[in-house]
């Protein structure tokens, strides 16, 4: 009799609870998918040992070592950074300079653009122009890394949600940057765009939140669209940028910032984060601003891992694209006594200094009368005779930083072999669900990122997103031509019967007669063809 009692109950409650749950409760929605892809510039393996010994702990990113990735391109050894980018962007290997092209030159669509057509909200973070090799490889498609102004026209249309870091010199007709020259004289660059076009109106007009510095990128906005820039150019090394320059942003910080954006969405989001400048430190021979920039990048991985330990639903990768300048620790100098050169010795006369290079130089007086003050900024205090004439001879402003680090590699016990790219295979780290590992190929990345967010760019409707326009329309029977080919702003136009069909380079839209019509991607245009994507 208890037990018929407690069947009728538990029946009444189970029907009960059929009644009031409404249906979507009954069936659970699919959990969102987050990626964040982390990106450190031309760095090479002792430079993280170095920032290790500097920084005295462990690396956020030693917590999740899990492999290597080769880093060769289509045509050579060593790669760029925009083959490698588009290597990671694309999953196809490509050649040097080219940008998400193929090397047959066919633009091939990247996961950034796959993710956002898939539903998922899109980002991309940089400290160098968010113009340049590697944020330009997931966002754009151009035969040159060079030419920033398509470049930052596609990045403008791709609709992404978050674009933060430098390159407010390609937004604009004409923008005014106060630098010095080699010889510490002040003097105003102008930027201008080659088509006049003002792209920060457009970016306004869009619905983004206009950012334009640190104070008003830590206050929370109200859009869920986010386009910080700032800087003309790149954004500070990070040990000048708190000194020098306070109102830029932090790469954590711009992060940070991104995710919070980007998470507003239900379905999930890809967002690319790029350490660009230990690259480009790197490029100078200057381990004070290597180190800087891995630090740097080692607390903006530690900004994703923390989101992502909570998340539960997001894939952490974070990679170099290639090495660069060949980095020691140990040199020419070291071969008799390396067996007694404790950690100390390398570090110590990396910490007295200041600034880098970059950000020590650019404190020098016309007349150098500072000369001391400026190469002590720089750690290198208590010159012998020789070496300040030396720091005094130097001709120009890039002798004088090539004499500072060479002195500071010497004390360091640190060697370098060129100024250059270096084609080793390079540390992979991940985190989460669906994490590659093990040795991979750098066009395996997007592979596996594209997996797991569910949609393939190697099969299916992605695989062949862009199309040769003229081709394509003179199959249909329109008469094709390309207005203004040699100009700054060509269109090509597709005309049959009274039907004139208008698509602007690097715009999101054509004109059908006069009604504008939105497209899912760009219109793209190599100087020779015009590639569209033909909507269903």
């Amino acid at each position: 009799m208890k037990t018929l009692k407690r069947l009728i109950i538990l029946t009444t409650l189970l029907s009960l609870l059929s009644i009031s749950l409404p249906a979507s409760t009954l069936k659970a929605s699919p959990p969102h998918k987050n990626v964040i892809l982390l990106i450190m510039d031309g760095t090479n393996s002792d430079i993280l040992t170095l920032s290790r010994w500097y920084r005295g702990t462990d690396l956020q990113l030693d917590e999740i070592l899990v492999g290597g990735v080769r880093t060769y391109s289509d045509q050579s050894a060593i790669t760029d950074s925009a083959a490698a980018g588009s290597a990671m962007a694309t999953g196809v290997k490509t050649k040097a300079d080219y940008i998400s092209m193929n090397p047959d030159g066919h633009p091939v669509l990247t996961v950034l653009e796959g993710a956002k057509l898939s539903g998922y909200k899109t980002g991309i973070v940089s400290t160098s122009p968010v113009q340049h090799a590697t944020p330009a490889a997931f966002t754009s498609h151009t035969l040159s890394r060079d030419e920033f102004g398509d470049i930052g026209e596609q990045q403008v249309y791709q609709g992404l949600d978050v674009v933060l870091g430098g390159g407010a010199a390609w937004l604009k007709p004409q923008v005014k940057d106060h630098t010095k020259d080699d010889d510490g004289m002040l003097k105003t660059k102008q930027f201008s765009r080659e088509d006049g076009e003002n792209l920060v109106t457009e970016i306004g007009a869009s619905g983004y939140d206009l950012i334009l510095n640190r104070d008003e990128l830590l206050r929370k906005g109200k859009s869920s669209k986010l386009w910080g820039v700032f800087a003309a150019e790149d954004i500070s090394y990070e040990l000048d940028r708190k000194a020098l320059k306070p109102a830029e942003p932090s790469l954590s910080e711009m992060t940070h910032a991104a995710i919070a954006r980007l998470s507003q969405g239900e379905k999930g989001f890809f967002l690319m984060v790029e350490g660009s400048k230990v690259d480009w430190a790197a490029h100078k021979n200057d381990p004070v601003g290597m180190i800087s920039e891995v630090l740097s990048f080692d607390d903006a991985v530690g900004e994703v891992l923390d989101f992502a330990r909570k998340d539960g639903n997001t894939m952490v990768v974070a990679v170099t694209d290639h090495g660069n300048s060949g980095l020691t620790l140990g040199n020419q100098g070291t071969n008799e006594n390396y067996k007694s050169l404790p950690a100390e010795k390398f570090i110590e006369p990396l910490k007295k200094a200041k600034l880098t290079v970059k950000g020590a130089t650019s404190q020098l007086k016309k007349d150098r009368s500072n000369l001391k003050e400026v190469v002590s900024s720089y750690g290198l205090g208590n010159l012998s005779s020789g070496e300040y004439r030396t720091m005094k001879d130097a001709k120009s402003m890039d002798d004088l930083e090539s004499e500072m680090v060479k002195l500071m590699s010497k004390r360091a016990n640190l060697g370098f072999t060129t100024n250059g790219h270096t084609g080793e295979d390079v540390f992979l780290y991940a985190y989460g669900p669906g994490r590659p590992s093990g040795l991979i190929e750098n066009t395996d990345i997007p592979l596996v990122i594209s997996e797991y967010m569910g949609f393939s760019l190697k099969t299916g409707k992605f695989a062949d997103w862009y199309v040769n326009g003229e081709k394509f329309y003179r199959d249909m029977g329109f008469l094709v031509e390309i207005e203004g080919r040699t100009s700054n702003n060509p269109v090509m136009v597709a005309k049959k019967e009274d039907e004139v069909l208008r698509f602007p380079e690097n715009k999101n839209f054509y004109w059908r007669n006069d009604e504008k019509v939105g497209l899912k991607s760009v219109n793209l245009y190599d100087g020779d063809t015009f590639y569209v994507h033909v909507e269903e």
